[in-house]
């Protein structure tokens, strides 16, 4: 994947204004509703096994209303365990657990700010990629699989593959290693890792932002909410890409020696951008306008960013990404999920080794804020 009135007219009788007074409270409730419940939470959660369809609703949900109660150890092993250990519905969670504990850094922006710190933040993702250093880095992919629609992961493998970028030729990748053991076939750098087969994805580094914030996309954003992503206090837009301005692709390679089946989408999603440095933080991509009859059915990718030092200087560069897809085969639904991990960035022309004891090591989970 390379890579969204009631109006009433009453008489002017004391029931009618008392009428009026209680409509106009239960339509300020519709629009303001109260936030969930622990109760409320744990009872939408323990929908996802039986339907995990409906997990965007539960996301949806949580970000609308946010939350009530503190979120305690329990909670977020209850919410893990039924949804699969669903990343999406995670970090929603921990935005509002975030909100909840401090309502006065969440407060939304008015709308010249929100406009200001995005046309700031298109200014500086240009100007970043520009100034780019040619580098390479190690791209550790863990890589599972569910059938159907249950979010019940099997690992399949894990991959080490080394992508350098430079600016006269993009993105490389290099496949190094399958399960710790040295690629089999000859490496040698290539657009993208799908001659490991399964699930790949390229774009994580420089062109899906520069894309985002290009002219010729003609992006609508649109500010809805404030988070806190690795300190830095952000703010939350929704952004659609229409077909016509996509430049987003996903192709399916059935076997060896058959032309892959390609298709170009839109795309929707969020994107988290630092308050202050105008900065990308995060973006959520998920694929729009797949034909019916392409095999892939849906697509997401969220990919974080993070400071990291390069020749003893700092870039903003992605740390973590993760790719989940579904696909239909034969009348059949499978999804992947990639969890990819970015270590070791250096100058282009530095070695990049082929796996590092500890590499695939799961990592300790964020402290609480």
């Amino acid at each position: 994947m390379n890579q969204s009135i009631f109006t009433s007219a009453l008489r002017r009788t004391l029931f009618g204004g008392l009428l009026f007074i209680a409509l106009a409270i239960n339509a300020a409730t519709a629009q303001t509703p109260p936030p969930l419940t622990s109760r409320e939470l744990v009872r939408l959660v323990y929908q996802l096994p039986a339907h995990p369809e409906k997990r965007d609703a539960v996301v949806e949900e949580i970000r609308r209303r946010g939350i009530d109660f503190e979120l305690t150890t329990g909670l977020r092993s209850v919410v893990a365990t039924k949804s699969g250990n669903d990343a999406l519905l995670r970090r929603t969670l921990e935005e509002a657990a975030r909100r909840r504990s401090n309502p006065t850094v969440a407060t939304r922006p008015s709308e010249r700010e929100a406009q200001d710190v995005l046309e700031r933040a298109r200014k500086a993702t240009r100007e970043a990629a520009g100034a780019m250093p040619d580098f390479v880095v190690r791209q550790l992919v863990r890589r599972s699989y569910a059938r159907g629609a249950t979010r019940n992961w099997r690992q399949t493998d894990q991959l080490a593959v080394a992508v350098s970028y430079r600016e006269s030729v993009g993105e490389q990748y290099k496949l190094l290693a399958v399960n710790g053991l040295p690629a089999t076939e000859a490496a040698k750098e290539r657009g993208s890792y799908e001659q490991a087969g399964g699930t790949s994805s390229t774009g994580e580094f420089v062109s899906t932002l520069n894309e985002l914030f290009a002219d010729g996309t003609k992006t609508e954003f649109q500010a809805v909410d404030t988070d806190t992503v690795n300190g830095r206090r952000a703010l939350i837009y929704d952004y659609a890409v229409k077909l016509e301005n996509s430049k987003q692709t996903l192709k399916v390679t059935e076997a060896r020696g058959i032309d892959p089946l390609t298709t170009r989408v839109g795309y929707r999603g969020r994107v988290w951008i630092d308050r202050e440095a105008h900065r990308v933080l995060r973006v959520e991509v998920i694929s729009t306008d797949i034909p019916p009859d392409f095999p892939i059915t849906a697509a997401v990718n969220t990919i974080d960013y993070d400071w990291v030092a390069i020749s003893e200087r700092k870039y903003l560069l992605p740390v973590r990404s993760e790719v989940e897809l579904t696909t239909r085969q034969q009348q059949q639904i499978y999804q992947t999920r990639n969890e990819i991990r970015f270590r070791n960035y250096q100058r282009y022309g530095s070695e990049v080794k082929i796996i590092e004891e500890g590499d695939f090591e799961e990592e300790t989970p964020a402290k609480k804020p």
